[in-house]
């Protein structure tokens, strides 16, 4: 006999049949509750996998479509966040109906803005970029427009790869030189792994991940990252993204100074 089964078999000889099984089911249930515990809490927002250091990170911002509802704006914390990226549209022809009123409202508070567009498949890089466009400003002052690329809620396409990384480029060419700044890629670990990794070097990154500080696969350098995605502010009823850029103040502002040139 091993003397993992010798201890096995004092163990028994000290706790009987009957107790052991009830300390077992204990140990059980115990477990079942620690980890309904923990995803109840990590579901309504309680609970979070990620905590970025604020000296590491000072500069932080929230994402927002019209799933936000209407927003009070007066009661954002413009000392808490810098900037707010907004949906702007989707697809070849949906365009959301709160961006012009949450862009105008978000200016007017004293965020750094950014428009993004939710990518979808099934559809083509350019009438998609038509769609951005017809909806977006051009203010130089704003973040560069956001391409949201993710397989999530998305489409399905017969593409092959080389087709959908061709079409995602035409989106990126046309938006690019319409607004003159170079275009931020917003994607999960998944899509980036699949489609974006050694491919548009000349985009920014801003990367999902809410369980641990993304690491990109081609040692690529993140612009933003959004690190939660059920979290509760004040001035916004339902869950909100939260954001952080991956610098000082300093470099945030030399970046959205970079980025208002004209000449990009």
């Amino acid at each position: 006999m091993t003397n993992t089964g010798k201890q096995a078999g004092y163990l028994h000889l000290l706790i009987p049949r009957n107790k052991m099984k009830k300390i077992i089911f204990i140990i059980f249930i115990t477990g079942i509750i620690f980890s309904g515990a923990i995803i109840f809490l990590f579901f309504y927002g309680y609970f979070h996998f990620n905590n970025p250091s604020r000296k590491e990170f000072p500069v932080r911002g929230i994402d927002i479509s019209h799933h936000q509802g209407e927003i009070e704006w007066n009661k954002l914390n413009t000392d808490e966040f810098s900037f707010i990226f907004i949906k702007a549209t989707e697809g070849g022809n949906y365009k959301d109906k709160e961006f012009p009123e949450n862009w105008q409202n978000a200016k007017n508070r004293g965020f750094t803005v950014g428009a993004y567009h939710f990518y979808r498949l099934c559809k083509s890089g350019m009438e998609q970029a038509g769609n951005f466009i017809e909806t977006v400003p051009k203010d130089t002052m704003a973040m560069p427009p956001v391409i949201d690329l993710e397989f999530g809620s998305n489409c399905s396409s017969d593409k092959n790869k080389k087709q959908i990384l061709k079409e995602i480029g035409d989106f990126i060419d046309t938006v690019g030189k319409y607004y003159r700044k170079k275009v931020i890629i917003y994607t999960t670990d998944e899509f980036y792994n699949d489609y974006i990794k050694n491919n548009f070097d000349g985009c920014y990154i801003w990367i999902r991940n809410i369980y641990g500080k993304p690491e990109l696969s081609d040692q690529r350098k993140w612009t933003f990252w959004q690190y939660d995605n059920r979290t509760h502010i004040d001035g916004i009823a339902s869950y909100i993204d939260l954001n952080v850029f991956n610098g000082s103040r300093e470099e945030f502002e030399r970046f959205i100074s970079l980025t208002s040139r004209k000449n990009l």
